[in-house]
């Protein structure tokens, strides 16, 4: 016999073919099934890890990360650590910091030295790079030699931000991107005024996605429904329609909405001819909020049509019939037989959506103006033109745990079991 089980004399344990225990035997054949599956998907895992997993680690450990003023001034940061703050430090620290400046310009690194204390103490990258060019001369005493080269040196606020900054962990990034700051006695208050922008940004983004993902319900509901309605060779030419957005490039769909939304484009032009406004009212509809809401719909309106037609092809026709010939009339039995079945494609369409407006960054940044401008931009701001990688890291930390709380809210509201694509 090929597999034959049989009971051990002795103590009546089950055994295979070849006297091994069959307990033992199918273990063994679960483990290797076990490792052959992990064997399939680990190189899908490592790719899902290298290229998302790990970038947003990174991302999240750039964000209080701040090696540069410990690392090249460890002499005044060591110093500094045990200072008190309450008033200006002793020579000691003052012969450390001309020590750690001329160090920092011998070896090229004072610009990076300057550019991180000028995120937190605006103006004083000219003080640092200035001082470091006479540090290798001065002599004692360093403390009125270092005055003398700048009368910043003598102020207490300097040196507080010099022994924050000489952590090498930092949430002042994130203080930054809630429109927050430490003060003199590092307490923690708000921006001024003036310099609140963030908080605002922040607003502006999630009211923009919220918009957008209401707009293309709205317009994409009834799009999908005759998708999934009407005879099969108009919904095909229908369906051709919703994809060919998808052909054309990004950047051509959204140049082609500044010709068609600007105050001398299509659209004005159009409203003129038919009087409805003169021409010296023409209407404001790009490079601003309207604009950006306009295109993005546009652009993401096919997001909404596929989840939602996917969900409404599944639902038996007999549905209504069966309702309308129990004596319901048509508006009735679409509310409350044919609707509530569609709730998986709106919760699906409606938050694809969401996610994918609120990273959004090439259509706003070509339409939106100044009041379009999602964080996106300021993020990409921030990485490419101020060079501050840290502060664009904290602001996509926040956005990150911004939509991971709106996906739990909506997991617990709507749940996301109830989610369908199709």
């Amino acid at each position: 016999m090929s597999e034959q089980v049989m009971a051990a004399a002795g103590g009546g344990a089950v055994l295979a073919a070849d006297g091994t225990p069959l307990k033992e035997r199918l273990q063994k054949t679960l483990r290797r099934r076990k490792l052959v599956a992990a064997g399939l998907v680990l190189p899908l895992g490592a790719f899902v890890f290298i290229t998302f997993m790990f970038p947003i680690v990174l991302m999240l450990f750039r964000s209080i990360d701040n090696p540069v003023i410990n690392e090249n001034m460890p002499l005044t940061a060591a110093i500094l650590e045990h200072w008190d703050g309450q008033d200006i430090p002793g020579e000691e620290v003052f012969a450390a910091l001309a020590a750690d400046l001329a160090q920092a310009r011998e070896t090229k690194e004072i610009g990076r030295v300057a550019t991180r204390m000028n995120f937190e103490y605006s103006g004083v990258r000219s003080v640092f790079t200035s001082t470091a060019r006479k540090a290798k001369n001065m002599k004692a005493p360093f403390k009125d030699a270092l005055i003398k080269a700048d009368e910043k040196w003598g102020e207490r606020e300097m040196w507080v931000t010099l022994q924050r900054m000489s952590k090498p962990y930092t949430s002042s990034q994130y203080l930054a991107a809630l429109d927050m700051r430490y003060d003199i006695d590092n307490n923690i208050v708000m921006q001024d005024e003036d310099r609140q922008i963030y908080v605002m940004i922040f607003g502006r983004t999630l009211w923009i996605s919220f918009l957008v993902s209401a707009l293309c319900l709205l317009l994409g509901y009834p799009v999908a429904y005759l998708l999934a309605t009407l005879p099969l060779k108009y919904s095909n030419l229908l369906m051709i329609m919703v994809l060919l957005p998808f052909w054309t490039s990004l950047l051509v769909r959204t140049t082609s909405w500044i010709v068609l939304l600007q105050t001398n484009g299509v659209l004005n032009d159009i409203f003129v001819w038919l009087h409805l406004i003169d021409d010296e009212g023409r209407i404001q509809m790009i490079y601003n909020q309207m604009g950006t809401v306009i295109a993005m719909t546009h652009i993401l309106l096919p997001f909404m049509v596929l989840p939602l037609y996917s969900v409404m092809k599944t639902i038996p026709p007999s549905y209504m019939r069966a309702a309308l010939s129990l004596g319901a009339n048509p508006v009735t039995a679409y509310v409350r037989v044919y609707a509530p079945q569609t709730v998986p494609g709106i919760g699906a369409g409606s938050l694809l959506v969401f996610i994918l407006s609120i990273g959004y960054y090439i259509t706003p940044a070509l339409v939106g103006g100044r009041t379009g401008q999602m964080i996106s931009n300021f993020i990409a701001f921030h990485m490419q033109k101020s060079l501050n990688w840290g502060l664009a890291a904290a602001l996509g930390g926040i956005l990150l745990v911004g939509v991971l709380i709106l996906y739990w809210a909506y997991s617990k509201i709507v749940g996301v079991d109830n989610m369908k694509l199709g």
